[in-house]
This record gives C-alpha cells, sequence and structure tokens, in this order.
C-alpha cells in the first residue's frame, strides 16, 4: 500500500493524480485543494477510470487525510503567465507555502515531500527552513524536466533512444541552469565525438552540435508550451511520477533533484540541483562528478541568482 497526497488540483497536481493511477504507483491518492468542489470533481473523473488500471482509491479530501502519507507533493501555488519568469511568482508563492508547511506536517510528519510549485529551488528552501523535518525528506524536482527535456533534445538530433543519452540539466531551475557538457554522452561515448564513432548502412548525416542552440531550447521550453496551450503539466507530471516510483522502489537512483547544500562545489544555505542520490529513505547522498572550472562557475553563478531571491523575499 503506498498513499500519495497531492496539494494543489491545478493541472499538474491533477496531471500527476491521473499518472500515478494510470501507473499504477499509488493504491491511495488524497486530493487537497482550497477549491475543494475542483478537488472532488478532478478525484471523481480520475477514479471513474480506474476499473481499467491497477485498483486505486483516489479522492478528494482535506489536511487530516494525509494522515499516514508516504509522499506528500505541492504544487499549489499562483501559475506562471506568459513572458513570466518562475522567480517573479517568488513571495506569492513563499507566502502559500509558509501556510500550507504546519496544516499538511502536522499530520503526515514522516512523509518524503516533494515540492513542484515553482520557484521550485525558493520554495524548496523554504521548506527546508520552515518545517522542522529532515533535510533528507524534502525534494524539490528541480531540474529533473530540464534533463528530460535535454535528453529529448539529443535524442531527436541524433536519432537514438532517449535512454541511451546521458546528460544533465543543473542549476537553478529556470533562467540560470546550465548543461555540463563534459559530462554528457551518448552510450558512453561523449556527446561532441558520437557521429565520429557511429557507422550506419545509409551513411547518416548529423548536424553539428549546437550547444548554446540545445541549451537554450531546454531554457525556453516551458515558456515556449505556456505560450501556445497555457501551461506546462505532461512532462513536469511524468516527471514528478519518477521521482515518485524511486522513492517507493527502495532501488536507489541517481537524479537532478534540488535539495540544500552544504559546501558541495563550494556552495552553501541555498537549494538547487546536483546529482543526487535517491531511494526509499528520500535523499542518500550526493554525486559530485568532476566538472571543469567554466562549469562550476555556473553553477556558482545559479546558486547566487537563487540567493539573490531569496534575500529579497521574506521566508
Amino acid at each position: 500500500m503506498n498513499k500519495i497526497t497531492i496539494i494543489g488540483t491545478g493541472s499538474v497536481g491533477s496531471t500527476i493524480a491521473y499518472t500515478l493511477a494510470i501507473e499504477g504507483t499509488a493504491s491511495e491518492i488524497v486530493m487537497i485543494d482550497v477549491n475543494n468542489d475542483k478537488a472532488l470533481g478532478e478525484a471523481l473523473d480520475i477514479r471513474q477510470g480506474t476499473p481499467f488500471s491497477a485498483p486505486c482509491n483516489i479522492y478528494a479530501g482535506s489536511y487530516v487525510d494525509a494522515k499516514n502519507s508516504d509522499i506528500v507533493i505541492l504544487t499549489s501555488g499562483v501559475a506562471r503567465k506568459p513572458g513570466q519568469s518562475r522567480l517573479d511568482l517568488a513571495q506569492i508563492n513563499v507566502n502559500i507555502t509558509k501556510s500550507i508547511i504546519p496544516e499538511i506536517t502536522r499530520y503526515a510528519p514522516d512523509a518524503k515531500y516533494i515540492i513542484v510549485s515553482n520557484p521550485i529551488d525558493v520554495l524548496t528552501y523554504t521548506f527546508c527552513k520552515r518545517s522542522g523535518l529532515p533535510e533528507n525528506h524534502i525534494i524539490g524536482s528541480g531540474t529533473v524536466l530540464d534533463t528530460a527535456r535535454l535528453r529529448a533534445r539529443l535524442a531527436e538530433y541524433y536519432r537514438i533512444n532517449q535512454k541511451n543519452v546521458h546528460a544533465y540539466v543543473m542549476g537553478e531551475h529556470g533562467d540560470s541552469s546550465f548543461v555540463p557538457w563534459s559530462l554528457a554522452n551518448i552510450s558512453n561515448e561523449p556527446v561532441e565525438e558520437y557521429q565520429n564513432y557511429v557507422i550506419t548502412a545509409d551513411n547518416t548525416l548529423y548536424p553539428p552540435l549546437d550547444k548554446e542552440d540545445i541549451e537554450n531550447y531546454v531554457r525556453k521550453s516551458g515558456g515556449r508550451v505556456i505560450a501556445r496551450k497555457g501551461a506546462t503539466f505532461y512532462a513536469v507530471s511524468v516527471s514528478v511520477c519518477h521521482i515518485c516510483k524511486t522513492l517507493l522502489s527502495g532501488i536507489d537512483t541517481t537524479m537532478t533533484v534540488s535539495t540544500m547544500m552544504h559546501g558541495e562545489y563550494g556552495i552553501d544555505d541555498v537549494c538547487l540541483s546536483v546529482l543526487n542520490i535517491v531511494g526509499r529513505d528520500g535523499i542518500r547522498g550526493k554525486i559530485l562528478p568532476p566538472m571543469t572550472d567554466d562549469e562550476i562557475a555556473k553553477l556558482h553563478k545559479s546558486a547566487e541568482a537563487l540567493k539573490e531571491v531569496i534575500r529579497a523575499v521574506e521566508i
């Protein structure tokens, strides 16, 4: 039995609930929202499809119903508007998160918490500072989505299975994120050299690797989706469900989630994404692969951008 509570039943929260139910990740899902009718409607809609998927008890509830949750997912907050950066949302969503923390931790003190609301890194930091929970139980979804976008783009570039692509986005889930290209590879071959080692029957020619174009694609993807359809929710929901499955599986997995830094790469007292080991106990540790001086400088720049926001808001 796996119980997951989702706070916020907007597009992201509802799609996460739907994906968890379809994938059979949770046997019980509680949906909480200040708009209880919305939560009731979303839960009913998903529940009526469960006869064709794994058994799942999904319902709208209140904070007290979160008792004994294995995972709590926080998606509540004001949505990002077209042209608005994630960091513009900071104070509004920090205040919302501060109001939620004492209510949910009262009933689910032992749960693992996944922060999805934007700005993710600032809200993860807020949760760490205000909740009193162990830091290894607080996980921002961070650049897991950005990393998925990067791998999807590289897979398109080289017409290869996405699972053969190993590359990461680190730093802020936002404009100061970066790709440590020194760590990127396809089937253990450095991305920049991959095309030199490939021999195909049809003599496939690959386009030159334009790193700046790919990084720009990753950074701007969310904004482009919002401009075209009003919100992003499919890819982020799959990413969050991947984190949930890892937390429940008992098999440690590495991923770029946002966690508190304590001197790693010379960075302290800020939450951002580097490679973390995630398992049944939450964050079990960090992996610190060697990066170039330029890449470490970009990570420091991202940390400073987030610290500027943290200093500007009331946490």
